[in-house]
C-alpha cells in the first residue's frame, strides 16, 4: 500500500548534512519499503552493477557521460530520488549535481557495502514493480530469455525456470522454493527438469503443457482454453503457436500454451513461443503483456506490433528476442508503455 510521504520527513530531516540529505541503511531500506513514490539509483558503473544491485534501481553512471541529462531523461524530479554507489563517495558527489539540478534527492550513507554488511538482499536482475487494484505490490524479475519470476503476495511464481540457457543462473541461491511453476512447453530454454526439481517444495505446483509432463512425467496438466485458479490467482491457457507457412514445426498449434495470470485485477500475459495468432484478438484488459520476438521460432517485430495494437497492453516487455532487433518497436506503439530490458 502506498504510505504518505510526510510520514517520513521527520526520519529524513534527522539525516541532512549541509543540504545533502542522507540516510543509514535501515532509514533507507524503509524509505524504500514505504514510499512507493520514490526513484531508486545505482551510480556505479554498468559492469558494477550488472555483478549485483538492489532490486527496481536504474543504472545511472555517475562517472559516465551526460550524468545530469541522462538522469533528467529517466527521473521525475516531482518525485524522491534515492541513491547509492559502492561505499559513498560518488552517491555523495552524484547527489549534490542531481540537487544542483532540482532534484530532491537522499543518499544512502556506506553505500552497497554497508546494505549487504546490513544482511539486506542484492540481485543480478531487473525488477519491475506493479500493483494490483487494492494497492498489493507484484514485482517481476526478469531473469532472461523466457524465464520470469512474479513475487506475489507472499508467493514465488516462476515461469519456465531454466539454469543454462543463455547466462548462468543458480536458482538454489538466487531464488526461493516455488510455490507455484508455470511451463509454456517442452523446449530446452523453457523445460528444463533439473532446475524444477531444485525449485520445488512439498507444496509447489507445477503447471505445464501435456508434452512437458510426459517428458519429465510429473506436473499438472492444461490445455489451451483451460482455466483453473491457484492461490487465489486465475490462471488462464490460451494458444501458442506459429502460423507462417514453413514455421509451424517449430510450435504446431494446440501443443504449447501462453498464460495470462489475474492477481487482484491485474491481469499479465506470458505469451511463451508464439506467432501473433488470431486468439489474441480475444484477449481483454491486459496490463503486463510479455511477447517473444525471436524470428523466424516465434514473432518478426512487424509481428510483435501487430499484436500489441491487436490486445493493446498497457505495458508491453519484449522478450525471448535473442539476437532480434527490437528497437523500433516502442516508437511503433506510441499508445503503449514499452519497456526494453535485458531479456535475450
Amino acid at each position: 500500500m502506498k504510505r504518505s510521504i510526510l510520514m517520513l520527513s521527520s526520519i529524513l530531516a534527522l539525516f541532512s548534512c549541509k543540504g545533502q540529505q542522507l540516510l543509514d541503511v535501515d532509514s533507507f531500506s524503509r524509505m524504500l519499503e514505504e514510499n512507493d513514490e520514490v526513484q531508486l539509483v545505482d551510480v556505479r558503473t554498468p559492469e558494477e552493477f550488472a555483478d549485483g544491485h538492489l532490486a527496481l534501481a536504474a543504472n545511472i553512471d555517475w562517472k559516465g557521460s551526460g550524468f545530469i541529462q541522462n538522469a533528467e531523461n529517466a527521473l521525475d524530479k516531482a518525485k524522491p530520488v534515492l541513491i547509492y554507489c559502492r561505499s559513498g563517495r560518488r552517491s555523495a558527489e552524484a547527489a549534490q549535481a542531481l540537487k544542483k539540478a532540482g532534484f530532491n534527492v537522499y543518499d544512502m550513507k556506506g553505500g552497497i557495502l554497508k546494505w549487504k554488511e546490513a544482511g539486506k538482499p542484492t540481485t543480478k536482475y531487473e525488477v519491475e514493480r506493479f500493483f494490483t487494484q487494492s494497492g498489493q505490490r507484484v514485482d517481476i524479475t526478469l531473469i532472461k530469455h523466457g524465464s520470469l519470476e512474479i513475487r506475489y503476495n507472499g508467493l514465488s511464481i516462476q515461469v519456465d525456470p531454466v539454469a543454462g540457457y543463455g547466462k548462468p543462473t543458480d536458482y538454489a541461491t538466487e531464488f526461493p522454493k516455488a510455490d507455484i511453476i508455470l511451463v509454456t512447453h517442452e523446449h530446452a530454454d523453457h523445460l528444463d527438469a533439473e532446475t524444477l526439481a531444485t525449485l520445488t517444495k512439498e507444496s509447489t505446483r507445477l503447471i505445464l503443457n501435456r508434452t512437458s509432463s510426459e517428458r519429465i512425467g510429473r506436473g499438472e496438466i492444461i490445455a489451451n482454453g483451460e482455466t483453473i485458479t491457484l492461490n487465489g490467482i486465475t490462471l488462464d491457457a490460451v494458444p501458442a503457436y506459429n502460423t507462417t507457412p514453413g514455421r509451424e514445426k517449430f510450435h504446431p498449434k494446440g501443443n504449447g500454451n501462453g498464460y495470462v495470470l489475474t492477481l487482484d485485477g491485474l491481469r499479465i500475459y506470458i505469451a511463451g513461443d508464439t506467432e501473433d495468432v488470431p486468439e489474441m484478438a480475444n484477449l481483454k484488459d491486459i496490463d503486463i503483456a510479455f511477447l517473444p520476438v525471436n524470428q523466424p521460432y516465434t514473432m518478426t517485430p512487424e509481428q510483435c506490433i501487430a499484436a500489441a495494437k491487436v490486445f493493446s497492453p498497457k505495458v508491453l516487455i519484449p522478450y525471448h528476442y535473442s539476437n532480434t532487433d527490437i528497437n523500433d518497436i516502442p516508437n511503433a506503439l506510441p499508445g503503449i508503455d514499452v519497456r526494453i530490458r535485458q531479456m535475450q
